[in-house]
């Protein structure tokens, strides 16, 4: 665990995610699968998988429907956290996006990452002219709180909403934030 004093010198970058970056990426989605996080994969999920579901994500990236952010920090060698805004909505929703997939890998974790990643894609939200973003995560998770605590509203809980990647339920909560 680091102390305070570590803490402080540990420098976070965050910018915007490159195709180079996917095995990275991968790495992250695994470590955070077999860590039990529900972000959409089942235990023995394999790599090409994940590689396979990232290539994808930057063909929406290259066509203007999503920006991915990855975070570095000057303690690891590679990208340690990432999040997404989906920003294909449909003609009438042209003011709101969805934020998506934040992924700290277990090795960063408690260390600011997930937030300094949350202000960032606020940031760019906003720079896209998003006025109204959602997002959905596991009901009582560390995510949950830290959404509370970034201003996010909760709107409510879905039960039974998608699967452990060990395959139990959970319940989900639903979260939006007015950007000003």
């Amino acid at each position: 665990m680091l102390n305070q004093e570590d803490n402080m010198e540990q420098k976070i970058t965050v910018r915007p995610a490159v195709r180079s970056d996917i095995a990275d990426l991968a790495n992250i989605t695994m470590d955070c699968v077999e860590g039990g996080a529900s972000i959409g994969f089942m235990n023995g999920v394999d790599a090409h998988r994940l590689l396979e579901f990232w290539s994808n994500c930057f063909d929406s990236v290259s066509s203007g429907g999503r920006i991915i952010l990855v975070a570095e920090s000057s303690e690891h060698p590679k990208i340690v956290g990432t999040v997404q805004l989906l920003l294909n909505m449909p003609d009438n929703q042209p003011h709101r996006a969805e934020v998506a997939k934040l992924q700290v890998h277990r090795c960063a974790r408690n260390r600011g990452i997930a937030e300094k990643l949350m202000v960032a894609i606020e940031r760019e939200a906003k720079l896209n002219g998003r006025k109204l973003l959602v997002l959905d995560t596991v009901t009582d998770s560390s995510a949950a709180r830290l959404y509370r605590r970034l201003s996010w509203i909760e709107c409510g809980e879905i039960p039974n909403f998608a699967l452990w990647p060990s395959g139990e339920y959970c319940s989900t909560t639903v979260f939006y934030k007015q950007l000003i």
